[in-house]
Protein backbone atom coordinates (compact mmCIF):
# COMPACT_ATOMS: atom_id res chain seq x y z
CA UNK A 1 0.00 0.00 0.00
CA UNK A 2 0.94 3.60 -1.14
CA UNK A 3 2.46 5.64 1.96
CA UNK A 4 -0.71 7.75 3.38
CA UNK A 5 0.00 11.10 5.38
CA UNK A 6 -2.72 13.05 7.60
CA UNK A 7 -4.11 16.44 6.07
CA UNK A 8 -5.40 19.19 8.23
CA UNK A 9 -6.63 22.50 6.54
CA UNK A 10 -8.24 24.75 9.59
CA UNK A 11 -9.99 27.53 8.48
CA UNK A 12 -12.05 30.17 10.53
CA UNK A 13 -15.52 28.09 9.59
CA UNK A 14 -14.33 25.06 8.92
CA UNK A 15 -11.81 22.17 9.59
CA UNK A 16 -11.19 19.29 7.10
CA UNK A 17 -9.11 16.48 8.02
CA UNK A 18 -8.26 13.39 5.77
CA UNK A 19 -5.36 10.67 4.73
CA UNK A 20 -4.48 10.93 1.39
CA UNK A 21 -2.24 8.89 -0.73
CA UNK A 22 0.38 10.09 -3.35
CA UNK A 23 -2.26 10.46 -5.93
CA UNK A 24 -4.20 12.56 -4.25
CA UNK A 25 -7.13 9.62 -3.26
CA UNK A 26 -8.64 10.84 0.03
CA UNK A 27 -8.91 7.77 1.60
CA UNK A 28 -10.60 8.75 4.69
CA UNK A 29 -11.89 12.51 5.35
CA UNK A 30 -14.00 14.35 7.94
CA UNK A 31 -15.08 17.82 7.70
CA UNK A 32 -16.50 20.06 11.52
CA UNK A 33 -17.42 23.09 11.88
CA UNK A 34 -14.73 25.70 13.86
CA UNK A 35 -16.16 26.85 16.66
CA UNK A 36 -17.11 30.18 17.64
CA UNK A 37 -15.54 30.58 21.01
CA UNK A 38 -13.09 32.29 23.24
CA UNK A 39 -11.69 28.92 24.54
CA UNK A 40 -8.52 28.01 22.56
CA UNK A 41 -9.18 24.65 24.23
CA UNK A 42 -12.56 24.41 22.71
CA UNK A 43 -11.38 25.06 19.41
CA UNK A 44 -8.56 22.48 19.39
CA UNK A 45 -11.20 19.97 20.69
CA UNK A 46 -13.00 20.00 17.22
CA UNK A 47 -9.50 19.63 15.47
CA UNK A 48 -8.82 16.83 17.79
CA UNK A 49 -12.62 15.16 16.94
CA UNK A 50 -11.47 15.42 13.62
CA UNK A 51 -8.14 13.63 13.37
CA UNK A 52 -9.25 10.68 15.98
CA UNK A 53 -12.08 10.19 13.70
CA UNK A 54 -10.00 9.64 10.68
CA UNK A 55 -7.28 7.60 12.70
CA UNK A 56 -9.68 5.43 14.26
CA UNK A 57 -9.24 2.99 11.47
CA UNK A 58 -5.70 3.11 10.85
CA UNK A 59 -3.73 -0.27 11.02
CA UNK A 60 -0.30 -0.65 12.09
CA UNK A 61 1.67 -1.28 8.78
CA UNK A 62 -0.56 2.16 7.59
CA UNK A 63 0.24 4.38 10.19
CA UNK A 64 0.96 8.01 8.89
CA UNK A 65 4.37 9.08 10.16
CA UNK A 66 3.79 12.74 8.19
CA UNK A 67 1.05 15.13 8.98
CA UNK A 68 0.68 18.50 6.95
CA UNK A 69 -1.21 21.27 8.37
CA UNK A 70 -2.77 24.55 6.75
CA UNK A 71 -4.11 27.26 8.37
CA UNK A 72 -5.31 30.54 8.21
CA UNK A 73 -2.83 33.01 9.04
CA UNK A 74 -0.31 34.46 10.40
CA UNK A 75 1.58 31.37 10.92
CA UNK A 76 5.39 31.15 12.42
CA UNK A 77 6.05 27.82 10.82
CA UNK A 78 9.50 27.22 12.15
CA UNK A 79 8.03 27.83 15.64
CA UNK A 80 4.82 25.63 15.13
CA UNK A 81 2.43 28.34 15.88
CA UNK A 82 -0.54 30.21 14.40
CA UNK A 83 -2.55 33.37 15.31
CA UNK A 84 -5.49 33.15 12.54
CA UNK A 85 -7.04 36.99 12.11
CA UNK A 86 -10.28 34.81 11.79
CA UNK A 87 -9.59 32.23 15.14
CA UNK A 88 -9.62 35.11 18.02
CA UNK A 89 -9.40 32.39 20.53
CA UNK A 90 -5.83 31.37 18.99
CA UNK A 91 -2.62 33.55 19.36
CA UNK A 92 0.47 31.69 19.22
CA UNK A 93 -1.31 28.64 19.55
CA UNK A 94 1.22 25.58 19.61
CA UNK A 95 -0.69 23.92 16.63
CA UNK A 96 2.12 21.63 15.61
CA UNK A 97 2.92 20.20 19.17
CA UNK A 98 -0.42 19.52 19.74
CA UNK A 99 -0.92 17.57 16.68
CA UNK A 100 2.21 15.72 17.80
CA UNK A 101 0.76 14.65 21.04
CA UNK A 102 -2.41 13.58 19.93
CA UNK A 103 -1.05 11.82 17.14
CA UNK A 104 1.37 10.18 19.05
CA UNK A 105 -1.46 9.16 21.64
CA UNK A 106 -3.62 7.59 18.97
CA UNK A 107 -0.80 6.04 16.85
CA UNK A 108 2.09 5.39 19.36
CA UNK A 109 4.38 7.15 17.34
CA UNK A 110 5.19 10.18 16.88
CA UNK A 111 4.88 12.05 13.18
CA UNK A 112 6.58 14.76 11.94
CA UNK A 113 4.36 18.00 11.38
CA UNK A 114 4.91 20.37 8.91
CA UNK A 115 3.02 23.99 8.90
CA UNK A 116 2.07 26.33 6.38
CA UNK A 117 -0.62 29.11 5.79
CA UNK A 118 -4.27 27.95 4.26
CA UNK A 119 -2.41 30.84 1.26
CA UNK A 120 -0.03 28.50 0.70
CA UNK A 121 -1.33 25.13 1.02
CA UNK A 122 -4.11 26.35 -1.50
CA UNK A 123 -1.23 26.98 -3.90
CA UNK A 124 0.50 23.77 -3.38
CA UNK A 125 -2.78 21.95 -4.19
CA UNK A 126 -3.59 23.63 -7.37
CA UNK A 127 0.31 23.17 -8.34
CA UNK A 128 0.00 19.58 -7.78
CA UNK A 129 -3.30 18.29 -8.91
CA UNK A 130 -5.34 21.67 -10.35
CA UNK A 131 -4.95 24.47 -12.62
CA UNK A 132 -1.16 24.83 -12.39
CA UNK A 133 -0.16 21.17 -12.73
CA UNK A 134 1.74 21.67 -15.91
CA UNK A 135 3.64 24.33 -14.49
CA UNK A 136 6.79 24.58 -12.62
CA UNK A 137 6.03 28.31 -11.30
CA UNK A 138 3.03 29.52 -10.29
CA UNK A 139 1.45 32.03 -7.67
CA UNK A 140 -1.90 30.81 -5.79
CA UNK A 141 -4.52 33.18 -4.43
CA UNK A 142 -7.87 32.89 -2.35
CA UNK A 143 -10.32 35.67 -3.05
CA UNK A 144 -13.01 35.53 -0.83
CA UNK A 145 -12.99 37.17 2.72
CA UNK A 146 -9.72 38.53 2.22
CA UNK A 147 -7.36 37.73 -0.09
CA UNK A 148 -4.39 35.61 0.44
CA UNK A 149 -1.52 33.57 -1.79
CA UNK A 150 1.33 31.89 -1.93
CA UNK A 151 3.60 30.57 -4.37
CA UNK A 152 4.92 27.66 -5.68
CA UNK A 153 8.76 28.39 -7.29
CA UNK A 154 10.35 25.25 -9.58
CA UNK A 155 8.08 22.76 -8.22
CA UNK A 156 8.73 23.70 -4.48
CA UNK A 157 6.59 25.57 -1.80
CA UNK A 158 8.39 29.01 -1.67
CA UNK A 159 7.67 29.66 2.03
CA UNK A 160 9.82 32.69 3.88
CA UNK A 161 11.50 32.84 6.76
CA UNK A 162 8.32 32.05 9.10
CA UNK A 163 6.36 30.78 5.95
CA UNK A 164 3.94 34.22 5.11
CA UNK A 165 5.53 35.24 1.68
CA UNK A 166 3.38 36.16 -1.28
CA UNK A 167 0.49 37.69 1.46
CA UNK A 168 -0.80 39.32 -1.53
CA UNK A 169 -3.83 40.83 0.35
CA UNK A 170 -1.37 43.71 2.46
CA UNK A 171 0.35 44.50 -0.38
CA UNK A 172 -0.17 48.23 -0.72
CA UNK A 173 -1.93 49.56 -3.72
CA UNK A 174 -2.59 52.97 -2.76
CA UNK A 175 0.34 54.87 -0.04
CA UNK A 176 -2.13 57.41 1.04
CA UNK A 177 -5.03 55.18 0.82
CA UNK A 178 -7.33 54.47 4.48
CA UNK A 179 -5.49 52.12 7.43
CA UNK A 180 -6.20 48.45 7.03
CA UNK A 181 -6.12 46.63 9.56
CA UNK A 182 -2.53 45.29 9.66
CA UNK A 183 -1.24 48.98 10.06
CA UNK A 184 -0.56 49.15 6.59
CA UNK A 185 -2.56 51.63 4.18
CA UNK A 186 -4.27 51.07 1.01
CA UNK A 187 -3.70 47.40 0.97
CA UNK A 188 -4.81 45.23 -1.53
CA UNK A 189 -7.82 43.55 0.69
CA UNK A 190 -9.69 47.05 1.47
CA UNK A 191 -10.69 47.24 -2.20
CA UNK A 192 -11.03 43.29 -3.31
CA UNK A 193 -11.91 40.88 -0.80
CA UNK A 194 -15.70 40.25 -0.40
CA UNK A 195 -16.78 42.60 2.20
CA UNK A 196 -15.06 45.09 1.35
CA UNK A 197 -16.58 44.64 -2.81
CA UNK A 198 -20.53 45.03 -0.54
CA UNK A 199 -19.56 47.56 1.67
CA UNK A 200 -18.12 49.96 -1.17
CA UNK A 201 -21.44 49.01 -3.12
CA UNK A 202 -23.71 49.78 -0.51
CA UNK A 203 -21.97 53.22 0.53
CA UNK A 204 -22.28 53.99 -3.57
CA UNK A 205 -26.57 52.95 -2.66
CA UNK A 206 -26.50 49.42 -3.64
CA UNK A 207 -29.08 47.50 -1.54
CA UNK A 208 -29.02 44.13 -3.35
CA UNK A 209 -28.39 41.67 -0.66
CA UNK A 210 -25.78 41.01 1.98
CA UNK A 211 -22.94 39.19 0.17
CA UNK A 212 -20.47 39.41 -2.23
CA UNK A 213 -22.71 36.87 -4.41
CA UNK A 214 -25.32 38.53 -4.77
CA UNK A 215 -23.15 41.33 -6.10
CA UNK A 216 -21.46 39.88 -8.41
CA UNK A 217 -24.93 38.13 -9.47
CA UNK A 218 -26.19 41.82 -10.12
CA UNK A 219 -22.91 42.97 -12.06
CA UNK A 220 -23.85 39.48 -14.38
CA UNK A 221 -27.12 41.14 -15.01
CA UNK A 222 -26.15 44.57 -15.54
CA UNK A 223 -26.33 46.60 -12.22
CA UNK A 224 -24.24 49.60 -12.97
CA UNK A 225 -23.03 50.05 -9.44
CA UNK A 226 -22.40 46.70 -8.71
CA UNK A 227 -20.15 46.70 -12.10
CA UNK A 228 -18.52 49.64 -11.06
CA UNK A 229 -17.85 48.57 -7.70
CA UNK A 230 -16.38 44.76 -8.99
CA UNK A 231 -14.18 46.77 -11.50
CA UNK A 232 -12.53 49.31 -9.22
CA UNK A 233 -11.80 46.06 -6.44
CA UNK A 234 -10.10 44.17 -9.68
CA UNK A 235 -8.41 46.68 -10.15
CA UNK A 236 -6.89 47.06 -6.96
CA UNK A 237 -6.13 43.41 -7.82
CA UNK A 238 -4.73 43.11 -10.56
CA UNK A 239 -1.94 46.38 -9.04
CA UNK A 240 -1.06 43.28 -6.64
CA UNK A 241 -1.01 40.84 -9.07
CA UNK A 242 1.69 42.52 -11.16
CA UNK A 243 3.82 43.55 -8.59
CA UNK A 244 3.84 40.18 -6.89
CA UNK A 245 4.58 39.01 -10.88
CA UNK A 246 7.19 41.91 -10.97
CA UNK A 247 8.96 40.96 -7.83
CA UNK A 248 9.20 37.14 -8.22
CA UNK A 249 9.59 36.77 -12.07
CA UNK A 250 5.96 34.17 -12.39
CA UNK A 251 3.46 34.28 -15.08
CA UNK A 252 0.96 31.78 -13.90
CA UNK A 253 -1.34 33.13 -11.72
CA UNK A 254 -4.24 30.80 -10.16
CA UNK A 255 -7.38 32.29 -8.48
CA UNK A 256 -9.72 30.59 -6.09
CA UNK A 257 -11.83 31.63 -3.15
CA UNK A 258 -15.86 32.59 -2.54
CA UNK A 259 -15.72 35.82 -4.87
CA UNK A 260 -13.63 34.24 -7.74
CA UNK A 261 -16.28 31.65 -7.92
CA UNK A 262 -18.34 34.63 -10.08
CA UNK A 263 -16.63 33.65 -13.78
CA UNK A 264 -15.91 35.99 -15.55
CA UNK A 265 -17.87 38.80 -13.80
CA UNK A 266 -14.36 39.25 -11.89
CA UNK A 267 -12.04 37.65 -14.00
CA UNK A 268 -12.60 39.73 -17.11
CA UNK A 269 -12.34 43.20 -15.19
CA UNK A 270 -9.05 41.45 -13.72
CA UNK A 271 -7.67 41.03 -17.10
CA UNK A 272 -8.12 43.78 -18.83
CA UNK A 273 -6.69 46.14 -15.57
CA UNK A 274 -3.67 43.95 -15.79
CA UNK A 275 -2.45 45.64 -19.20
CA UNK A 276 -1.97 48.91 -17.10
CA UNK A 277 0.55 47.36 -14.65
CA UNK A 278 2.31 44.55 -15.65
CA UNK A 279 4.18 46.21 -18.59
CA UNK A 280 7.65 45.45 -17.85
CA UNK A 281 8.78 43.06 -20.49
CA UNK A 282 8.71 39.53 -18.56
CA UNK A 283 5.47 40.01 -16.94
CA UNK A 284 3.36 41.46 -20.16
CA UNK A 285 2.50 38.08 -20.84
CA UNK A 286 0.68 37.30 -17.50
CA UNK A 287 -1.93 34.61 -17.14
CA UNK A 288 -4.57 34.23 -14.45
CA UNK A 289 -6.75 31.04 -14.59
CA UNK A 290 -9.61 29.99 -12.43
CA UNK A 291 -8.90 27.50 -9.65
CA UNK A 292 -10.17 23.93 -10.25
CA UNK A 293 -10.00 22.23 -7.01
CA UNK A 294 -12.88 22.13 -4.36
CA UNK A 295 -10.55 20.65 -1.67
CA UNK A 296 -7.12 22.97 -2.86
CA UNK A 297 -5.84 23.92 0.81
CA UNK A 298 -6.26 19.92 2.30
CA UNK A 299 -4.80 18.40 -1.13
CA UNK A 300 -2.11 21.56 -0.26
CA UNK A 301 -1.24 20.25 3.19
CA UNK A 302 -1.02 16.45 2.15
CA UNK A 303 1.47 17.81 -0.50
CA UNK A 304 2.98 19.58 2.43
CA UNK A 305 3.77 17.00 4.22
CA UNK A 306 4.73 14.39 1.42
CA UNK A 307 7.51 17.44 0.51
CA UNK A 308 9.32 16.97 3.81
CA UNK A 309 11.93 14.29 4.54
Amino acid sequence: MSEQVLAIDIGGTKIAVALVNRDGGLIRQTVRPTPRTADGGEVFDSVAEAITSVLAHVTHPDRPLRVGVGSAGPVNGPAGTISPVNIGAWRNFEISARVVALVKEELGVAPHVALAGDGHCFALGEHWLGAGEDVDSMVGMVLSTGVGGGAVLDNKLFAGRTGNTVHLGHISVNAWGPKCVCGCHGCVEMYARGPALVAAARDQGWSGGDDAKALTDDARAGDPIASAVIDHGMRALAAGIATTATELDVRTFVLGGGVAKAGEVIFAPLRRHLRDFAVLDYVVDLEVRPAILDNAGLLGAAALAFSQE
